[in-house]
């Protein structure tokens, strides 16, 4: 099997160390800078850089770069890719680059599946990859057709020397609904609540909330600026939905409301219970 990689950042980068791991695949890779892709080869991480003329040879396409990239990728190269091979993106939302995807291979004759691998660190860069990131994680695929078994065990196939555990099949638009309520708002959650001006005093007073709550604060705003705006009708539901309940408790903090605050604290706890047991 040979799988080419469009982007040797954190995600392709681990997707092409990941493969590498299998040892019966071959991996071509390509980067924005030579100098990236200078270093994947001397890394091993990679067989060979993904040229335009050897997109054909790939059984399937991996495009871990930012929506717009992938989008642009795929229409500059829509005529090299194999006829029976695959192509997936590897973006954060789904609906933006499906409406253009699906129409552009089905014009020019190869098969898409949008993906979206549930890992990922706070960093970003090849240095930052590693063989086992999707090790046992989530992968979500959104197929062109949801009745062709024979089709999306192929894909499941394709995909296992990454390491996958769950493979979920749904739609663009369901999945940008979720992941704009289990991604991209503890992003802006995480970032938002980092600028307080307490912040800057935390050590010696902070310990695991505080490092679970701030960790992905750090994190690369051109992409996730990119991904929110590409989804910002559903993230203006759920930045109203969490703005109206975080006023409930300042109501309740600001009124000297005890009873109500453990009320609101408690129907909380008791939500995250029902929810993940």
């Amino acid at each position: 099997m040979t799988v080419g990689i469009v982007g040797l950042g954190l995600i392709g980068g681990s997707l092409a160390k990941a493969y590498q791991r299998d040892g019966s695949v071959t991996v071509l890779g390509c980067a924005r800078t030579e100098k990236t892709e200078q270093f994947a080869l001397l890394a091993e991480d990679i067989d060979g850089i993904l040229t335009p003329d050897r997109l054909a040879e790939c059984d399937l396409v991996l495009l871990a770069a930012y929506p717009e990239a992938c989008i642009e990728y795929m229409r500059q190269n829509a005529d090299r890719f194999s006829k029976t091979g695959i192509v997936m993106d590897c973006c954060g939302t789904k609906k933006a680059i499906c409406e253009i995807a699906f129409p552009l291979a089905s014009e020019h004759g190869f098969t898409f599946v949008g993906g979206h691998p549930m890992a990922g660190t706070q960093f970003s860069g090849l240095k930052y990859a590693k063989a086992t990131l999707f090790d046992r994680a989530p992968m979500v695929i959104v197929p062109p057709a949801f009745d062709d078994i024979a089709f999306l065990a192929r894909v499941k196939a394709l995909l296992k020397p990454a390491g996958f555990g769950r493979i979920s099949v749904t739609t663009a638009e369901q999945h940008d609904e979720m992941i704009a309520f289990t991604s991209q708002m503890c992003h802006v959650v995480s970032n938002a609540y980092i600028k307080s001006p307490t912040a800057g005093r935390h050590k010696g007073f902070s310990a695991g909330s505080y490092r679970d709550l701030t960790r992905v604060a750090w994190l690369n705003p051109d992409m996730w600026a990119e991904l929110i705006m590409e989804n910002r009708r559903n993230m203006l539901e759920e930045l109203d939905c969490l703005i109206g309940n975080l006023m409930q408790y300042r109501d309740a903090i600001e009124e000297g409301d005890r009873e109500g605050l453990r009320q609101l604290l408690d129907e909380g706890r008791r939500r995250k219970e029902q929810i993940d047991g």
